[in-house]
């Protein structure tokens, strides 16, 4: 069982039972799943960055991504209903708890100048996004094989009733939450 995990349920659970005055361990907001997103405009003109960014996203999270395609035509980006326009993992159990404990305690802090993450990134609902400029903040990506910079989001899907209990969920794990926002 993964380390962050076991932490959850047996420290974070009873301690965010108390701070947000909770009565029953089922309204304890959990994670249910991470989305990890590439989106590729570039990949119109060259198929082969499909293929890098399905590499780079096999590397980072263990699991094959699904190919992402355009549900509308829009002309101004000259793009075309069904064409491949990025690439997705969706995270869950003991795979997602790896991901979050690597994300939180190794990815984060090698960004450069580094001031945390940004707090006011909640939807509303509970759920947290991040964008992340470069794969290469990522221990498993090898430098040399890397054609191009890509960034990437990566959601936080929780079941929080509202964003503080997603935002308190989160401070527990150690997020690194800005100072100020």
């Amino acid at each position: 069982m993964n380390r962050l995990k076991t932490q959850y349920q047996n420290d974070f659970v009873p301690a965010l039972m108390k701070n947000l005055d909770l009565d029953n361990v089922m309204q304890v907001p959990q994670i249910e799943k991470v989305v990890v997103n590439i989106g590729l405009g570039e990949a119109m003109d060259n198929p082969k960055a499909l293929d890098a960014a399905v590499s780079d996203l096999t590397a980072i999270t263990g699991q094959h991504p699904i190919v992402t395609k355009a549900k509308k035509s829009i002309a101004n980006f000259k793009l075309r209903e069904g064409r491949s326009i990025g690439v997705k993992v969706t995270l869950r159990g003991e795979r997602m708890w790896a991901f979050l404990d690597r994300l939180i305690n190794i990815v984060l802090p090698r960004v450069r100048d580094f001031r945390g993450v940004s707090a006011d990134a909640f939807d509303g609902r509970g759920n947290y996004t991040l964008g992340l400029r470069e794969q290469l903040i990522f221990p498993e990506i090898d430098y040399d094989k890397i054609d191009k910079i890509r960034g990437m989001e990566i959601t936080i899907v929780t079941n929080a009733a509202n964003d503080d209990q997603a935002r308190a969920l989160l401070q527990m794990f150690g997020m690194p939450f800005r100072k100020g926002s």
